[in-house]
């Protein structure tokens, strides 16, 4: 009996076989792509060194919030200083209803907190991590 899997590392495409076909051990794998040879020890140390299922779930979910130019735009800005919804409303030339919904996404991505002066809600970066992820973004993209 063949099973078809999807190596992640490679995603390469692998066919398993059960004792007795072809003389192939059960779990051995065989490659169906171009390599004649599977890797075993690069597959392996790839396999243990995976995240869980549900971490590269969330740094997924993490990646799609960055991408959005105008939060994008918003996150730089707050690089300068806290502001408030209106002053970020201004400088982007947007709504300060469309500036709260992506401001909204950005504090449920824990990217920017924010903090009450009588009336007035002003944001900030979360930590410093953001600024260190647009730095390697715009080092990797200026390359």
């Amino acid at each position: 009996m063949i099973l078809e899997t999807k190596d992640l590392n490679t995603h390469k495409y692998f066919l398993r076989m059960k004792k007795g076909d072809d003389g192939m051990k059960n779990g051995e794998l065989q490659p169906t792509g171009c390599c004649q040879v599977v890797h075993e020890d690069v597959v392996n140390k790839a396999k243990a060194r995976m995240p869980q299922e549900d971490n590269l779930y969330d740094l997924a979910e993490l990646f799609k919030v960055f991408g959005d130019t105008t939060r994008i735009k918003i996150i730089w800005a707050l690089f300068e200083s806290e502001m408030c919804v209106c002053d970020i409303a201004c400088l982007l030339g947007m709504t300060q209803s469309a500036i709260s919904h992506q401001l909204r996404v950005l504090k449920t991505a824990r990217l920017v907190r924010y903090r009450k002066s009588g009336k007035t809600v002003y944001y900030s970066l979360n930590d410093e991590h953001v600024q260190k992820i647009f730095d390697m973004g715009m080092q990797h993209i200026l390359e």
